[in-house]
């Protein structure tokens, strides 16, 4: 007998799973922990994945799904959890991935993000970009900022999703929170309106292309703390990535502006644990220092890496030393955080030096 979506979901979350894939041709899938895993469901026909996602879907929105092939929405089983859903079609066939977004919004401490940045998220101006792969967490570490300033601070936040993940309710803050395709038509019309909405703080989910990039470094050199994410790796390639999406003649121009605007870059990597029963975050953080706006104008990115190893003072680190923590503190295996490494032969002496290579095989 083939579950509901509901069923679905709370076996996903009493399994401590991230994710549900729903493919004709195979049962639910799961990722339990970083890891695929089959679940023991029957196998879904391309009429039962069209059923289970049908069911969920008004008729406007399922217009939206026939027309544009692809669709992005927020789902809640009540009492249990939220989830980010994307809906998609390949070879003639719906699909679906189903992500856990938890009601509870951990704090900094919780996740074990760096200190730095709650001071960060006090700042009254500046842009702060979350940087990672997908799925490393940049949504989770965006709602534990902006709970720490709701729960510091008396400002409005207004933040513009797609879709909305985690719910924020209103403490010492003011929260608007905007869903694309719902409240707005794209992060870039949200953002051409956002100054009339008098927002102390602006979330952008995802700075997506040049319109919206603009807009948001526009916003930050007007007086706005503004938070957005990035599919880069480290510091250097978020800035060599924001600078490339504009035209030769425009980029000195951008350079000299994020040299200005740019508080921050903490970038994310998610690890599976050592006892394999769930992942963590390790991080590097690159904090603007005067030094660094100034590599950031001149358009000498890589020397940045160099910067971020001497500011530990300024609350910076670098992912090799992030990693060697976990390792150090026995939370993730020593090849795992030597296959995240950016420096793997200097990672590799460090290790040894410290004798966690032995500790971490022994």
């Amino acid at each position: 007998m083939i579950p509901t979506i509901d069923d679905l979901l709370r076996e996903l979350v009493r399994r401590e799973a991230s994710d549900l894939h729903l493919k004709s041709g195979l049962p639910p899938v799961m990722r339990v922990h970083g890891t695929l895993v089959h679940t023991e469901y029957p196998v879904l026909s391309e009429d039962d994945v069209q059923n289970l996602l049908k069911g969920i879907l008004s008729e406007e929105r399922f217009a939206r799904l026939e027309g544009f092939k692809e669709l992005d929405l927020s789902y809640e089983v009540a009492g249990l959890s939220r989830f980010r859903v994307n809906m998609f079609w390949h070879r003639h066939q719906m699909g679906a991935v189903f992500r856990v977004i938890p009601f509870k919004i951990k704090t900094i401490d919780e996740l074990g993000i760096p200190q730095v940045c709650k001071d960060l998220a006090l700042l009254p101006r500046g842009l702060i970009l979350v940087t990672g792969p997908t799925g490393s967490g940049k949504s989770t570490t965006l709602a534990a900022i902006v709970n720490h300033i709701n729960l510091n601070r008396r400002q409005h936040i207004m933040t513009i999703e797609d879709p909305i993940e985690y719910m924020h309710s209103d403490q010492q803050s003011i929260i608007n929170q905007r869903e694309l395709g719902v409240d707005t038509h794209s992060f870039a019309d949200a953002l051409r309106h956002v100054m009339r909405q008098n927002p102390d703080v602006i979330l952008v989910g995802e700075m997506r292309d040049l319109e919206t990039i603009q807009l948001a470094i526009t916003a930050a050199e007007t007086g706005h703390l503004v938070m957005s994410t990035l599919h880069t790796v480290d510091a250097a390639q978020t800035i060599d990535r924001i600078v490339d999406v504009f035209s030769p003649d425009q980029q000195a121009q951008i350079r000299t502006q994020l040299s200005v605007t740019l508080q921050a870059v903490v970038s994310q990597t998610l690890l599976p644990t050592q006892d394999d029963l769930g992942r963590v975050a390790a991080f590097e953080v690159m904090i603007a220092t005067h030094s660094i706006r100034t590599m950031i104008r001149d358009g000498k990115t890589h020397q940045l890496y160099h910067d971020i190893q001497m500011g530990h003072e300024h609350g910076m680190v670098t992912l090799d030393n992030s990693l060697l923590e976990h390792v150090r503190n026995k939370t993730v295996d020593y090849e795992v955080a030597m296959s995240k490494s950016q420096q793997p032969g200097d990672f590799k002496r460090r290790a040894e030096m410290a004798g966690l290579v032995e500790a971490a095989s022994g």
